[in-house]
């Protein structure tokens, strides 16, 4: 076992990981990230690195499609929050997990994140375990559309609108504004059928994430040789099985996180550090164990920026 062949202390968790990782051999990783892989970008995590909650109240999925008024202020919230989450940019960690992916290492990649930056960062075949800001469906016609002409259509239909936020942005896009913003707000329906209300297509609170995304991540940690959770807590039970099943089939479990996870009994490394500086580290210690490895990226197969994922979306 991993906890056998590495004892004692983290010393050089650069090492470590890496060690970890080529064991697996090619493709053996599979890779769990959470919100905070993204708050080097600007985007908050739920918990921080105290592990205690940061005071919300989401929006249930109950209450969305029970309400006109409950999605009147999500929109008015969540339109003033998504020029923050459009506007970020990949950071360090995300790079350098895609540029471990096009070495071949990484066989899978779930991410708990609904901010479109691993794929910004040059990722590819993310699986986006709790769906993707950058998409709106019709809960009417279940059309899809790019949250981009969402928002052109949010601020015709909303001229005159002050769109600076003045309070910070959650992982979600939400944003606190006054009820007097909500009521004035005006929403704007499905352009497809005509009717059918909107929402994002992510999984809120009280929603189940869809039953073949769920399989599709099973079987990923089910072929794995090293499950590596990134910038997680683990409260989250949808992420947490994984975690579990890991554990359950004999899979080695690396965590890096600031703070305490839920995961960490179960773990055979964890990593308490910036994901930034310690994923650069690991890319640079995977790149010189194999330079023959790296690849050569041609122009058109550099990141795409996060106004192309949104756009293209």
């Amino acid at each position: 076992m991993v906890k056998a062949a590495y004892p004692g202390p983290v010393t050089s968790p650069d090492t470590q990981l890496a060690a970890l990782i080529a064991d697996a051999g090619p493709g053996g990783t599979v890779v769990l990230s959470g919100a905070g892989l993204s708050t080097e970008s600007g985007i908050p995590d739920y918990r921080g690195a105290t592990g205690r909650a940061r005071p919300a109240t989401p929006m249930t999925y109950q209450q969305f499609v029970g309400s006109v008024a409950a999605r009147q202020r999500y929109w008015a919230r969540s339109h003033l929050g998504w020029g923050r989450i459009a506007a970020a940019e990949p950071n360090d960690g995300h790079r350098r997990i895609a540029a471990v992916q096009r070495r071949g290492l990484i066989g899978g990649l779930i991410t708990q994140n609904v901010d479109g930056l691993h794929q910004a960062g040059g990722s590819r075949d993310v699986i986006e375990l709790h769906g993707s800001l950058n998409t709106v469906v019709c809960l009417s016609c279940r059309a899809r559309s790019p949250r981009a002409e969402l928002d052109e259509r949010l601020v015709h239909a909303n001229p005159g609108l002050d769109r600076t936020a003045t309070s910070e942005v959650k992982p979600d896009g939400d944003v606190d504004v006054s009820p007097d913003f909500v009521e004035s707000f005006r929403i704007v329906d499905c352009l497809d059928c005509g009717s059918g209300p909107l929402k994002p297509d992510v999984v809120f609170f009280g929603e189940s994430v869809p039953p073949e995304r769920v399989a599709q991540c099973y079987a990923l940690v089910d072929s794995a040789a090293l499950l590596l959770v990134l910038g997680s807590s683990l409260t989250v039970a949808s992420g947490f099985r994984f975690v579990r099943r890991a554990h359950t089939r004999g899979v080695p479990i690396a965590l890096v996180n600031q703070g305490d996870t839920r995961g960490d009994h179960l773990a055979a490394v964890k990593i308490d550090a910036p994901l930034g500086a310690t994923l650069t580290a690991l890319d640079q210690r995977l790149r010189t164990a194999s330079p023959l490895s790296e690849p050569q990226l041609s122009p058109a197969a550099e990141p795409a920026s996060a106004a192309e994922i949104s756009s293209s979306r």
